[in-house]
């Protein structure tokens, strides 16, 4: 056997950075048949992160987090993707422990993440040697976003979100993250939505302001998040941060997802830290980079 065999064979556990990702614009489109409906949307990756740690037992799954509303069954996410693993490949076991850090019901996906980084810690630990594109094919099976996070970075996300597109470019500058204490379920968001939602929008049109060499934040104003239109109303005290995140300077603030998470993205650093020092005493607040 190869040193580098060896190496691979020996591979007991394995620390992963699990990413949250923000939503630059999301269009809500037609309902499908099944009852999603489709979407247009950029995926944007930030260096915001839950740790996990995967180390190999001889059977099955054993899970351990820092919080207590993930509960040890089949209804948590990350589970779910060791168990999408054992059936297709046949893995052994693994404990998982998770320090939690992304907040559940923020859109910053961080479910989501977490299942992706399962699946490919799994294929680290067990030494497969599995493409990414055959990840996110099996990865819809645990929800929408998982695909994404299979790759990360930045793509333009169709269908209910598992069709992804790279795009050249990162939208660049410092992104303030704020998080109010407040959980939206994406269930009661989406069923918000009546019939004649535009089916018109060319995701070609979406995606192509990020596809030049320089993005303009004028036209990055253009892309929209439709969810605001229904959580807003709801909560708005999540309209007023946008305001105000404005009001600091930001050059484009949207809500990520289907909320609760408002952001803005600084190109002035002077700006930025204004801005952070206003908002850290009322929210859960922090700095953070796109990948």
């Amino acid at each position: 056997m190869l040193p580098y065999q060896q190496f691979i064979v020996m591979i007991k556990k394995i620390v992963i950075n699990s990413n949250a990702k923000v939503n630059i614009g999301l269009r809500v489109l037609k309902k499908k048949d099944n009852g999603y409906h489709d979407i247009v949307t950029i995926f944007q990756e930030i260096d915001f992160f839950d740790i996990i740690t995967l180390t190999k037992n001889p059977y099955g799954c054993n899970f351990n987090s820092n919080v207590d509303w993930l509960k040890n069954d089949e209804n948590n996410l990350c589970i779910a993707a060791y168990r999408l693993m054992e059936k297709n490949y046949g893995i052994g076991g693994i404990n998982i422990d998770l320090n939690k850090k992304i907040p559940a019901g923020s859109g910053l996906g961080g479910g989501s993440s977490n299942a992706a980084s399962i699946m490919k810690g799994s294929c680290k630990l067990y030494s497969l040697n599995i493409p990414n594109n055959e990840l996110e094919h099996l990865a819809i099976n645990i929800g929408a976003d998982v695909p994404f996070f299979i790759n990360g970075s930045i793509q333009l996300g169709e269908g209910v979100g598992e069709k992804l597109t790279p795009l050249k470019n990162k939208v660049r500058g410092k992104y303030l993250i704020i998080m109010p204490d407040i959980a939206i379920d994406t269930s009661w968001a989406y069923s918000q939505f009546k019939n004649g939602l535009d089916t018109s929008v060319s995701s070609i049109n979406f995606a192509s302001l990020l596809n030049k060499k320089t993005t303009s934040f004028n036209k990055l104003k253009l892309i929209e998040n439709d969810f605001e239109s229904i959580v807003i109303p709801a909560y708005p005290e999540i309209g007023e941060i946008k305001e105000k995140l404005c009001a600091f300077g930001a050059q484009y603030a949207s809500l990520s997802g289907s909320g609760s998470t408002v952001f803005g993205i600084f190109n002035d650093e002077a700006s930025l830290e204004k801005a952070f020092s206003y908002f850290t005493p009322k929210y859960n607040t922090f700095i953070s980079c796109p990948i």
